[in-house]
């Protein structure tokens, strides 16, 4: 069996993923590297060679063009980071002047 071009393991179970870039947003999302009957997003590569993704909705339920399905790796990843309990700080933020403070 070969290996999909661009996976790498993920570093938390070891399963292949891929990185794309969200056709909403353009963030990056991580997806299983091989095509799922099952999955819920239509992967593509553009133009450029950028894999990029798109959720199946109701509008376009469909694969258009060159897409295969995909599946997120977040909803398959066996040992996935456990979430922050405690909120990140903001940085960079003056503190409020003080009262009767001026320049």
């Amino acid at each position: 069996m070969t290996t999909p071009h661009g996976s790498t393991p993920c570093p938390s179970c070891n399963q292949l993923i891929r990185w794309a870039v969200t056709a909403a947003t353009g963030s990056r999302q991580a997806i299983n590297a091989r095509p799922d009957p099952e999955g819920r997003l239509g992967a593509y590569t553009d133009g450029t060679g950028r894999l990029r993704v798109r959720v199946l909705t109701a509008e376009r339920p469909s694969l258009e063009g060159a897409e295969w399905r995909a599946m997120p790796h977040a909803a398959t990843c066996s040992r996935p980071k456990p979430r922050r309990s405690v909120p990140r700080q903001r940085t960079g933020v003056r503190p409020a002047p003080r009262q009767g403070w001026t320049r």
